[in-house]
């Protein structure tokens, strides 16, 4: 059975993080993403991988959207 197509909202609550960071994510960091029509559309174990690989740098505080200064 093929992998199921995943929503922003899925998503966000399978890494514990908002909406908001998974845009931002898609638009700055590459999140894998496919677009169709007007939604975004995800694979897990794609979001898994890039997770794994270091993705969602140290940068963010996904909780609240900010950047942490360095």
């Amino acid at each position: 059975m093929p992998e199921p197509w995943v929503s922003v909202d899925e998503v966000a609550n399978h890494l514990g993080v908002a909406k908001d960071s998974v845009y931002r994510w898609i638009e700055q960091k590459g999140l894998p993403a496919h677009r169709v029509g007007r939604l975004w559309k995800f694979k897990l174990s794609e979001i898994d991988e890039w997770v794994h690989a270091g993705g969602a740098g140290p940068d963010d505080d996904s909780a609240t959207g900010t950047r942490k200064e360095k």
